[in-house]
């Protein structure tokens, strides 16, 4: 099993340390608390084990359906925009140190997770490869599987919090709110490719 579980550290990895909407999040959220990454690493979690646990049990070609992508794609962009508006609209608040943005790091981790059409399709293909290699293992393999990668993201998360938060008072406020701009616009064009991917799914 060691073989499989090198492979399934290393894919995670490439995965969780991609810049994303969940990495966006992260970096802001950060500026607040060293526990924002274990916080959106628990909320990725809450929609990452169901979703593992249905592609164990054969439901992967579920999230193939045009009309699944379609309503991920519309439901997702939209929400994923409006997190990116509300971290710009938040920004100055935020780097004074007056406010913190309008949802909380585990609601973060639940929305760029469940409603980011691109993870779950990776779940549904490079990520199904992975847990179909677990099935001669049975349930204890899959249980490994499960908190291994969930570790994987849980350690990288919380070291970019850590490392944010120590640091973030050697920033400059104009440096500060350039990283929020940066995210929320992160934010808002992945929200605006998951849109038009949708659509152009159908048209």
């Amino acid at each position: 099993m060691l073989p499989i579980l090198l492979s399934v550290i290393v894919i995670s990895l490439s995965g969780v340390m991609m810049p994303g909407p969940m990495f966006a999040v992260t970096l802001a959220k950060s500026y607040k608390s060293p526990l924002a990454g274990t916080m959106i690493s628990l909320g990725h979690a809450v929609i990452e084990v169901p979703l593992i646990l249905l592609i164990y049990f054969g439901f992967a070609q579920f999230f193939h359906n045009i009309f699944v992508q379609l309503a991920l794609s519309i439901i997702g962009g939209g929400m994923i925009i409006w997190l990116g508006i509300g971290m710009f609209r938040a920004r100055a608040e935020v780097v004074k140190g007056s406010k913190d943005l309008p949802y909380s790091a585990f609601t973060a981790g639940i929305i760029t997770s469940g409603l980011n059409p691109f993870f779950l399709l990776w779940w549904a293909t490079i990520g199904s490869l992975l847990v179909m290699r677990f099935l001669e293992f049975g349930t204890a393999g899959l249980i490994v599987f499960i908190v291994v990668h969930w570790l994987v993201d849980l350690l990288w998360l919380s070291l970019v919090s850590i490392v944010v938060y120590k640091t973030r008072s050697f920033w400059g406020r104009k440096f500060q709110e350039g990283i929020f701009i940066a995210c929320s616009l992160l934010l808002v064009g992945f929200g605006g490719w998951f849109l038009v991917s949708g659509i152009g799914l159908v048209v």
